[in-house]
């Protein structure tokens, strides 16, 4: 198979450390001490006209002052799709231990099936807060090549399914995914008609181009178990999960579902949620619509665009007070991403990971990702 060849540019102007965060709308919570800020947003019917000029809606959200975050609303079928996978997580969560084992897949860090215990927080401690359920939505056997499938477990291996257990997972995560990443893929095409305006740029290096023939992306399903008391770690600010920055290329995000014993209620804590710090090293509040798909830069994009498009760090605070005891919390991401075996040449000047990264190196996405793996799992040991 030949590698598809990326190139990485250089940024033409330097970034602003002093970005002031456009147009939002912004809210100081009396029991939150960051400002709240809802996400920019784009409508799905502007999102599939090819020829409408989004650059500014691109802009704000994921440009060199935005928040690395924008919405997608209004897209057909999705609050049903979302509906109908996220009550699923807590019943995968409650199935027999035995069950639930045979769903896990060590080989790949964990990275198909069934996790719970084996991520570390940012204390060090296993993260028993929370499972996860990994699976590529669009492929269930991303290649049948053995070497490949031994070099980049995380990517190449196959989807583990519980359908005796639970068979309705397996439909629900594969409609909700796909369309995500369908809604995705126009997003990426918009994104590349903004980045176009700045520099130049290859037909087949575009991101709707890389995303649209790789072949690994991964869907995770996220269950967070009740706490009898409300989360014990509740007063950090990452308690539900730590400070990161996606290294891929787009993540897409559903707005969390809160239940207790069954049933769906709104979050009892204002202060919870997902908070972003921003580039002048602000920290705030972002919220999105229930109904709403959002998305993330990741850090591989900002590279390829050579940072018109700006990935951002962010965590997820959970609700804490009494009325947080038998709070369950469940979600989805699709993190979008290049080939394992699509090349990445980076230019001389590096701006993210620049103490992995040689200048002027030449990486596939999958060397990439490995470097990164090793360099945070060894940092947590």
């Amino acid at each position: 198979m030949s590698m598809q060849t990326l190139t990485l540019y250089r940024f033409p102007h330097s970034i602003s450390q002093n970005a002031v965060v456009p147009r939002y709308a912004m809210s100081r919570s009396s029991e939150a001490s960051f400002p709240t800020i809802t996400t920019t947003s784009i409508s799905f019917s502007q999102l599939q006209d090819k020829n409408a000029d989004l650059s500014l809606k691109i802009e704000e959200g994921f440009g060199t002052n935005g928040l690395g975050i924008l919405s997608v609303t209004d897209v057909p079928g999705y609050p049903s799709l979302r509906r109908n996978l996220l009550q699923l997580a807590p019943r995968l969560a409650k199935l027999p231990k035995e069950v639930k084992e045979d769903l896990e897949d060590p080989n790949s860090r964990y990275n198909f099936g069934w996790s719970h215990g084996k991520e570390k927080l940012e204390s060090g401690k296993p993260d028993i807060l929370k499972g996860s359920f990994y699976a590529n939505p669009i492929l269930d056997t991303p290649t049948t090549e053995v070497s490949f499938i031994q070099r980049y477990p995380s990517y190449c291996g196959s989807n583990i399914w519980p359908r005796n257990a639970l068979p309705e997972l397996e439909v629900a995560f594969k409609a909700l995914g796909m369309l995500i990443f369908d809604v995705g893929l126009m997003l990426a095409y918009h994104c590349d008609q903004y980045v176009s305006k700045g520099m130049k740029t290859h037909k087949d290096e575009g991101l709707e181009s890389i995303l649209r023939r790789s072949r690994c992306h991964k869907g995770r399903l996220l269950y967070y178990f009740p706490s009898q008391q409300g989360d014990p770690d509740g007063n950090s600010l990452s308690s539900w999960c730590g400070w990161h920055t996606d290294h891929g290329s787009l993540t897409g995000l559903t707005c969390g579902m809160f239940t207790r014993d069954g049933v769906e209620i709104s979050c009892p804590d204002s202060a919870a949620g997902l908070y972003i710090r921003t580039r002048s090293d602000q920290i705030v509040k972002v919220v999105f619509g229930k109904d709403d798909i959002a998305y993330q830069i990741g850090e591989t994009t900002q590279i390829l665009s050579g940072s018109y498009l700006c990935a951002t760090p962010h965590c997820v605070q959970a609700p804490k007070g009494n009325k947080s005891s038998g709070i369950e919390r469940s979600t989805f991401a699709l993190f979008m991403q290049p080939d394992w075996d699509e090349k990445l040449n980076f230019p001389e000047e590096i701006h993210i990971h620049k103490e992995l990264i040689p200048s002027n190196a030449s990486l596939t996405f999958g060397e990439y990702s490995e470097m990164l793996l090793d360099k945070y799992y060894h940092q947590k040991q």
